[in-house]
């Protein structure tokens, strides 16, 4: 169960983010009020929610998830694959100095974006992928093997992000798409498939046994309320624009 969640406003250097996905800029008035519904979702689901202001030095800085790894035990700061990020991790370990007395940090040559890392109870699967390489997973499977953890890596080949296309709903049930329904590493799951026109729904978020899931996409919603979760939805259009998720704007923990 989480209790605590951090969020960041966008800026409105917002429309000048990293982005694959050709939609056109972001609608900056309409993610504000996006992002207020966000919050008020992860509240519904009992968490209280640290919202940090807008930083306008980073267009990508509300996607918050990127740039630290949050386990029970320890923080793990990121160093972003992507260059423009990397001042983003001064700040957010500022911010969780005041949560975790066990801070470590991903050293250069190795990057690493937590968008590539998904938790499923103390394992951790880490997206090989253009963003994190293989020195930035060593590191940090070495730092949660300190605490007691362990993980593993995953070779990406069309995705982003690890969660672009996987999320763990608890309970052994794994929401994916994609590459990700014949990835061997996931088989012993019960894979709960997202139809491919409706792939950008396969990044959802478990939260407190309600599933967070981006609005507009029926035929997954129905499938995770088959499944026996209650689903939330959320309205995310304007941060899909720059190829971000609904677990990307959040660390829970």
């Amino acid at each position: 169960m989480f209790t605590h969640a951090i969020v960041r406003t966008p800026g409105k250097s917002m429309v000048n983010g990293l982005t694959t996905a050709h939609l056109g800029p972001p609608d900056y008035a309409k993610a504000l009020l996006q992002h207020g519904d966000y919050i008020q979702a992860l509240e519904e689901c009992g968490l209280d929610v640290v919202v940090l202001p807008p930083d306008e030095r980073f267009p990508d800085s509300t996607f918050v998830e990127d740039v630290a790894l949050l386990t029970k035990h320890c923080a793990i700061i990121t160093n972003p694959g992507a260059p423009s990020r990397r001042g983003e991790t001064a700040a957010i370990k500022k911010v969780l100095l005041g949560f975790y007395e066990k801070i470590e940090e991903v050293q250069p040559p190795g990057t690493v974006e937590a968008g590539d890392i998904m938790m499923v109870g103390t394992h951790f699967f880490i997206g090989l992928s253009e963003r994190t390489n293989e020195e930035g997973a060593r590191q940090v499977i070495a730092y949660l093997e300190k605490y007691g953890l362990s993980g593993s890596v995953v070779s990406l080949e069309k995705v982003l992000h690890l969660k672009t296309g996987v999320a763990y709903l608890e309970n052994d049930n794994l929401l994916a798409c994609g590459e990700f329904l014949t990835k061997e590493a996931f088989q012993h799951f019960n894979i709960l498939e997202v139809p491919e026109d409706e792939s950008y729904a396969a990044n959802s978020v478990w939260v407190n046994g309600v599933v967070l899931t981006p609005s507009g996409y029926p035929k997954t919603r129905a499938l995770i309320e088959a499944a026996g979760y209650t689903v939330r939805e959320v309205d995310v259009s304007e941060f899909r624009k720059l190829d971000g998720g609904l677990s990307c704007l959040s660390l829970r923990f």
